[in-house]
């Protein structure tokens, strides 16, 4: 009872302050984020509220996991891993090349297309920016394609998983801001197509009016036999694309079932190319583990110290903060979006979304705006955390499979003509607001 008033008397801001730099030396120990915020939420949980605020902590950790919409995460998850594994993705971007092989800046076009459906299909950006990294990129360089554009297409396309359907990111959203995971597919496929549509104007652009970017397109006579084996490519992944978006905007299946027939339609399309094995399987079972282990601890994590927070008064004390900038909502968008910039510079997305969104959707709803709209303003908000240095971890996704001389600077001063697009994106979204929520 004495840590509980001690902790009364020194005040919400002072705690916070405290709060916050115990995470930030913690993080700087090299401790992971998920340990990191479980510990400093168990330690300000004991000192200020005693061993009964334990039992608490449990309670909103077994709510947060016994979420039945999470089960579409592994799912999605399995769905990436397997991909990943099978030869899907380079049949996919060697039938582009029949559009891709008229135009000038054609192969950057139809990776940012291959990018899209990829997306499409499994949801999380790290596979896909591996895969074009090492299909992709190594054919624009060695046809002379401009450094900068080719290593910028490569990551920005793969990160398009963060914002396409069915996103992962889009489901944490939803499961943190309880909002309906479908509506969100539906009100960000526009928006996501309309940022794969400013990669490919800005390709086209650079292509066309900066000399020596992108070469001279190869119109090479292709016999009516080759074309046909390059569009049996096509076929599988848009099929897997339609059963699973389609089921969901057709109503026909939930998320969590969409999901399960995503996984269902990949395993089968690899049992057709032979390409389906017990070490297959396995194979892709132990990443999906290690991806939505860190996933789950993350959420564990975080979900510990909003909890604690929010005992403390912290999320009123924040809300308070953030509303009182300004009478105006945009303002204070604005700012919830400047917060996310800098903490996607050196913050998970997922530990992002379930830090900040219990502080951010009440205010959302407060101000009489779509929390529908703001999580795709969240998504797109992501997408510049991916690209962002220091740490935007599709820089370093490329580099693992980068020729040598291309080094992490080279990666993100490629990507910052990018970056640009996503925050010129970012604020359409913010000033047409319908075309998210049409």
């Amino acid at each position: 009872m004495n840590a509980l008033v001690d902790l009364a008397a020194l005040g919400i801001g002072p705690s916070t302050l405290i709060m916050f730099g115990t995470m930030v030396v913690l993080l700087l120990s090299g401790m992971p984020l998920a340990f990191v915020t479980l510990l400093v939420a168990l330690i300000f949980a004991l000192v200020g509220f005693g061993p009964m605020a334990v039992g608490l902590i449990t309670s909103r950790i077994y709510t947060f996991v016994n979420n039945f919409i999470f089960v579409s995460v592994p799912m999605f998850v399995l769905m990436a891993a397997m991909l990943d594994r099978s030869g899907v993705a380079r049949d996919l971007f060697d039938a582009m090349k029949l559009i891709g092989g008229r135009i000038r800046g054609g192969v950057a076009v139809q990776t940012i297309f291959v990018s899209v459906i990829l997306a499409a299909m499994s949801g999380i950006i790290g596979g896909e920016i591996v895969l074009l990294g090492l299909l992709a990129l190594p054919q624009m360089l060695r046809l002379g394609y401009d450094k900068n554009l080719a290593i910028g297409v490569v990551c920005a396309g793969g990160s398009l998983g963060a914002m396409i359907p069915p996103s992962i990111v889009l489901i944490m959203y939803g499961l943190t801001a309880n909002v309906s995971i479908g509506s969100l597919f539906s009100a960000a496929f526009i928006p996501g197509a309309m940022l794969a549509g400013f990669y490919v104007a800005y390709v086209l652009i650079m292509s066309y009016f900066k000399p020596g970017v992108a070469p001279p397109p190869v119109v090479e006579t292709i016999p009516t036999a080759e074309k046909l084996r390059l569009l049996k490519g096509l076929i599988l992944p848009i099929m897997v694309v339609v059963f699973v978006l389609g089921s969901i905007y057709g109503g026909i299946a939930s998320v969590t079932e969409a999901s399960a027939v995503g996984v269902g339609g990949v395993a089968l399309s690899t049992l057709l190319r032979g390409e389906f094995s017990w070490a297959f399987l396995r194979d892709s079972a132990m990443q999906t583990l290690a991806t939505v282990g860190m996933i789950v601890w993350i959420g564990i994590g975080a979900t510990a110290l909003v909890g604690v927070y929010n005992l403390m008064g912290g999320i009123s004390f924040v809300s308070g903060l953030i509303t009182g900038v300004s009478d105006n909502p945009t303002v204070i968008i604005l700012l919830m979006m400047a917060i996310l910039f800098v903490l996607g510079a050196f913050l998970d997305w997922v530990g992002i979304a379930l830090l900040t969104m219990p502080i951010f959707v009440p205010i959302v709803k407060s101000l009489g705006l779509d929390p529908v709209w703001f999580g795709v303003l969240f998504c797109m908000n992501m997408q510049v955390s991916f690209l962002s240095p220091p740490f935007g971890p599709a820089a370093f996704y490329l580099k693992s499979v980068a020729p040598p001389d291309i080094s992490l600077g080279d990666i993100f001063k490629a990507l910052l003509p990018f970056i640009g697009l996503q925050i010129l994106a970012l604020a359409v979204m913010i000033l047409f607001p319908g075309i998210a929520i049409y």
